[in-house]
């Protein structure tokens, strides 16, 4: 059984063809502009050639937005198959300064609060059709109409942050958040960051720009790379083999963000998350990284995700990489089951 889609909202700027291929458009947000000019977020959506929906897919009805994590963007169609195979609609953020976003003379995923990213959320939200409840952004009729549709966040690392503490700070937007391996704290735990907390927080003040030892040796890359050990074709540059530079300000945003999670945030809404069953973090090459996480102590992050909302539940996946969906495909199918087995558990399905 199945259902047309409704009419998309109208925007003011254009859909045109993504990167991606046929099946996907992009449009670009404009945010105004800072010190290094223009700045923008780029909204990815996926349109299948059917344009259809199952009526009584595990998300039928409802509509998801994806962020990325750091270094990163959006590239992955198996995921948005999967989505609109549940029957949602599936829409991609690439934040400024990451993928799409990226404008020469940029500096790669910098910012100094991420609140700021409240900016690239709403105006994607707006795009979807999900504006301010109140309409006080200007969202015409159809626009409003589509704010029935219950809306899942869907976020991975930093991403899976940003998105907790958005959803913390608007409650009642979000009817779910799925997350794939949030960024909730940092690797050398709470003691850890509350030790360098504050010369990371000098650091921001004096010089904020200034960049900081890279310790990404490439693992991760070699795990993921079709180039190398993995599957996967992507834009190097906007993905770097070694990861963006890192800096102080970019840092300080990130520990204060984990501080606000370890104080304890409510979403508001239940919240999925998928982990891998095991962390490798170690400075030398290991076969066992191609099946675990290497970015994140997964047990640490398994315990603050259970902080974020009164209805939560974690899957473990046993081989999942630090992306779970960019693992292997029996992974990734296993990861697809725990999502649909937990929707329909609660079912957030057009009101």
């Amino acid at each position: 059984m199945v259902e047309s889609e409704r009419p998309e909202p109208r925007s003011p700027e254009t859909w045109r063809p993504d990167v991606l291929g046929p099946g996907f458009e992009q449009l670009t947000l404009p945010l105004g502009s800072d010190n290094e000019g223009e700045v923008v977020a780029t909204l990815v959506r996926h349109r299948p050639p059917w344009r259809l929906r199952l009526a009584r897919g595990a998300a039928s009805g409802a509509d998801v937005l994806y962020v990325h994590g750091w270094s990163d963007y959006f590239f992955n169609p198996g995921l948005a198959e999967y989505w609109s195979n549940a029957g949602a609609r599936f829409f991609a953020l690439d934040l400024r300064k990451y993928g799409r976003s990226l404008r020469p003379g940029q500096t790669p995923g910098f910012i100094t609060d991420l609140a700021d990213y409240d900016a690239d959320i709403d105006a994607a939200l707006a795009a979807m059709g999900h504006g301010a409840p109140d309409g006080s952004d200007g969202e015409d009729a159809a626009a409003r109409a589509s704010n029935s549709r219950p809306l899942i966040l869907l976020g991975h690392s930093t991403g899976g942050l940003t998105l907790s503490l958005w959803a913390a700070r608007h409650r009642g937007r979000a009817a779910a958040l799925v997350l794939n391996s949030p960024w909730l704290e940092f690797q050398a735990s709470k003691m850890g960051r509350e030790a360098l907390a504050p010369v990371i927080g000098w650091g921001a003040r004096v010089n904020p720009l200034a960049p900081l030892p890279n310790v990404d040796l490439g693992f991760y890359t070699r795990t993921v790379s079709r180039e190398l050990d993995g599957e996967w074709e992507y834009n190097h540059e906007w993905r770097p083999d070694r990861g963006f530079t890192v800096h102080p300000a970019w840092l300080n945003a990130v520990l204060v963000g984990h501080a606000t999670v370890a104080a304890r945030i409510d979403v508001g809404a239940p919240v999925l998350t998928l982990l891998s069953k095991r962390s490798t973090l170690q400075a030398r090459w290991d076969p066992a990284m191609a099946s675990s996480d290497i970015v994140l102590v997964v047990d640490e992050v398994a315990e603050r995700t259970l902080r974020l909302s009164q209805v939560g539940a974690v899957a473990r996946i046993d081989g999942a990489l630090h992306d779970v969906f960019l693992s292997r495909a029996p992974v990734r199918e296993a990861a697809y089951d725990a999502i649909t087995q937990w929707l329909r558990g609660y079912a957030p399905h057009r009101r």
